[in-house]
């Protein structure tokens, strides 16, 4: 009976093994020549990612950097671009690997290739934009991918970042079953896909947005196991780096979000070094939701982060004039 006991985890190890999450890797290239045109990003590894751009009829005061979040792509920021254009501020956009239009599409990377994306993206904005303040704006998922690429030792230089409802939801904080079930699950079947239909969670107050975004082709409405198990990863990688993310930051959490709890959003906040100082702030929406830039009340949630925009600018100016007076 014990060697046959044996037997059978023998079996189950191999069985989980041999159906371990199967990420994409993209094969090293001989040479590579990262670059932007209109409408391509041409990333690290030569891997070409749509791109939207959005710049103000007036000259440029700064650029926002919009990463987007889950399942979703980079015309998420669509409906804030008139908005942030009048105040001149420039807006950059770009499907992230395996969402929206890319190659690999309900594939997931890997956090570390989604971090080497943005990180080269932002070298390629910075020298096309060399005397602008650059700003990412994170928005869930995107900002997950914001807070692993700046906690980096050789991270790309930026004036501040926005992190929208980010996804820092850890396992640690997940239901128990939550987390089993999703570990089984990516070791035996990482191909099946799943819906949130049934979950019966609202993600934003605007329902004429959500009904669009159930339209567009190009919102994944279906996603894989595996790709589920990668994010978790990457959440979890988020939320251990809040120590080690220095640099100006706005936070911004709907009370009302229904996607990431509260409790791992708080937490992640009062780990980071800077809040004391005032370099890094949290603003909280008692009327607001997960989508918080396509919320009803999503001019507010704008207002504020330009009002944090000119301060970082301010700060900055002061900074630079006390140096000259020196």
């Amino acid at each position: 009976m014990q060697i046959n006991r044996s037997l059978f985890k023998i079996v189950i190890i191999f069985f989980l093994t041999a159906c371990s999450p199967n990420f994409v890797t993209s094969p090293i290239p001989v040479s590579s020549s990262p670059g932007i045109s209109r409408h391509i990003f041409t990333s690290y590894d030569n891997t070409e990612l749509p791109l939207r751009m959005w710049l103000p009829s007036r000259e440029i005061d700064g650029v926002i950097i919009a990463v987007h979040g889950f399942n979703d792509y980079s015309n998420f920021i669509k409906d804030a671009v008139s908005f942030f254009n009048n105040q001149k501020l420039a807006i950059y956009s770009y499907d992230q690997r395996g969402f929206g239009d890319t190659r690999t599409r309900s594939r997931w990377s890997g956090w570390q290739t989604l971090s080497n994306d943005l990180t080269t993206f932002i070298k390629l904005v910075r020298k096309i934009h060399s005397h602008s303040p650059i700003y990412i704006l994170g928005d869930s998922m995107g900002g997950a991918v914001t807070i692993v690429t700046m906690v980096k030792k050789d991270h790309p230089e930026v004036s501040g970042v926005i992190l929208v409802a980010p996804a820092v939801w850890v396992r640690s904080e997940m239901p128990f079953y939550q987390r089993c079930l999703l570990w089984i699950a990516a070791h035996t079947m990482p191909w099946e896909k799943v819906t949130g239909e049934s979950l019966e969670i609202t993600a934003s107050d605007n329902i004429e947005m959500l009904r669009e975004l159930g339209k567009d082709p190009l919102v994944i409405k279906e996603t894989r196991i595996d790709v589920l198990y990668g994010l978790s990863n990457l959440m979890d990688e988020a939320y251990r780096s809040a120590e080690l993310f220095k640099i100006n930051a706005l936070m911004l959490y709907g009370e009302k979000d229904e996607i990431i709890p509260k409790k791992p959003v708080f937490e992640f906040y009062k780990r980071l070094p800077l809040k004391v100082e005032g370099q890094q702030k949290m603003l909280v929406y008692e009327n607001g939701y997960h989508m918080l830039l396509r919320d009803l009340q999503a001019e507010i949630v704008m207002n504020d982060i330009v009002d944090w925009i000119n301060d970082q600018a301010k700060s900055n100016f002061s900074l630079q004039n006390s140096r000259a007076i020196k």
